[in-house]
């Protein structure tokens, strides 16, 4: 049996119900063998999970008729706050039951229930982590919502385990460029969101953007008017999905969703498949990482990947900017990971480093930037 385990510290995910806490393939979800038998780090006898692209044509037909969500507030500087919708978990489990076949509860159970991580199977994306949180109010406090406004942008979200997850920091991003969009500028933007599990992705995370974005039209399109009509819910008719595609190919916001684990062959199909048409020029390219080191597999292979992209970035587009920040606890106590190895591991991988944020109210933590020279 897979091992699991909880980090064990107070506040350390953010409850959404009360409960406790190298082949490259294209579209297609992957089998249920391979979720039962594949890591997002190395487990002896258990190959990764490929990295594969997911169509959101795909991902939208498979959400159910409604969704039900709860609001997260998070509060910013100069007392401002931003409020980021989330799906409910109790609302995935009923999605789970009644499509339950007997065949994917050994990929999604175990998100649902008390570990916070279980190697070789679930890598922690239904729950939302305080880094992310902490990712936002960075995000909020280098003005990210100007910055969206004015440069084509690629935003890469990588966070806890090879995953977005519930997507906080992309969700701010987002509707802070739906914002700046009612003024008239349009600037391309592209979010990637990657998680190790798929599962994740069309259950929380592609939820997440829909809720964000029906939230925030809510009053300017007129199929959203009855889509509200349960609090607390909205209604999914075909109408209102259509209006959600339409949205973001009409002003230039591209989602692009993938899953599997981190190897050459998740970088290679992340440029062929996560970033439309190559862009070039005066490009803001972000890698954002939220508890992505809790171990020292973990650690290695996310310093690894971020070093790789910012490489990738320098080369590819040279007169654009690639940075990244990461937010993480100074320590995970028995497992190993800290944030001050993830630092060390990358100054001494050739990049700079320089802390952005700390918290230590609670569980101590910090938010630093990684960039090259």
């Amino acid at each position: 049996m897979a091992p699991g385990f909880s980090f064990g510290f107070a506040g350390d995910d953010i409850e959404d119900d009360g409960q406790p806490t190298s082949q490259v393939n294209s579209v297609a979800p992957p089998t249920p063998s391979a979720a039962t038998s594949a890591s997002a780090f190395p487990v002896q006898g258990k190959p990764l999970l490929p990295p594969t692209h997911h169509d959101i044509d795909h991902m939208l037909s498979r959400l159910p008729s409604k969704i039900a969500y709860s609001l997260l507030d998070v509060e910013l500087e100069e007392g401002k706050t931003i409020q980021i919708p989330r799906r409910e978990l109790w609302d995935v489990r009923v999605q789970l039951m009644a499509e339950d076949d007997g065949s994917n509860i050994s990929e999604t159970e175990p998100g649902l229930g008390e570990h916070d991580v279980k190697t070789g199977i679930y890598e922690g994306g239904f729950k939302s982590w305080e880094s992310s949180v902490d990712l936002v109010k960075v995000l909020a406090s280098e003005n990210a919502p100007t910055i969206l406004n004015r440069d084509p942008c690629v935003l890469m979200e990588i966070a806890f385990q090879l995953g977005c997850g519930t997507a906080l920091p992309s969700l701010a991003l987002f509707q802070w460029a739906m914002n700046e969009r009612k003024s008239g500028e349009k600037q391309p933007l592209t979010l990637v969101l990657a998680d190790y599990n798929p599962s994740v992705l069309y259950l929380v995370t592609l939820p997440n953007f829909l809720l964000a974005w029906a939230l925030f039209q809510r009053e300017s399109t007129p199929v959203l008017a009855d889509a509200f009509s349960l609090e607390d819910e909205v209604e999914l008719l075909p109408e209102v999905v259509e209006a959600f595609k339409e949205f973001l190919t009409s002003n230039q916001i591209t989602l692009s969703f993938l899953s599997g684990g981190w190897s050459p062959e998740f970088i290679d199909l992340l440029y062929s498949s996560g970033i439309p048409s190559n862009p070039t020029g005066s490009v803001q390219t972000l890698v954002i990482g939220a508890e992505t080191i809790y171990s020292p597999f973990a650690l290695e292979s996310f310093a690894a990947t971020l070093l790789l992209i910012l490489e990738r970035e320098r080369k590819e587009r040279p007169s654009g900017h690639a940075s990244s920040i990461v937010g993480a606890k100074k320590m995970y106590f028995g497992v190993g990971g800290s944030l001050d190895d993830f630092v060390d591991r990358m100054r001494g991988l050739g990049a700079l480093v320089e802390p952005l944020r700390e918290e230590a109210e609670g569980v101590r933590r910090g938010v630093v930037r990684c960039f090259l020279s």
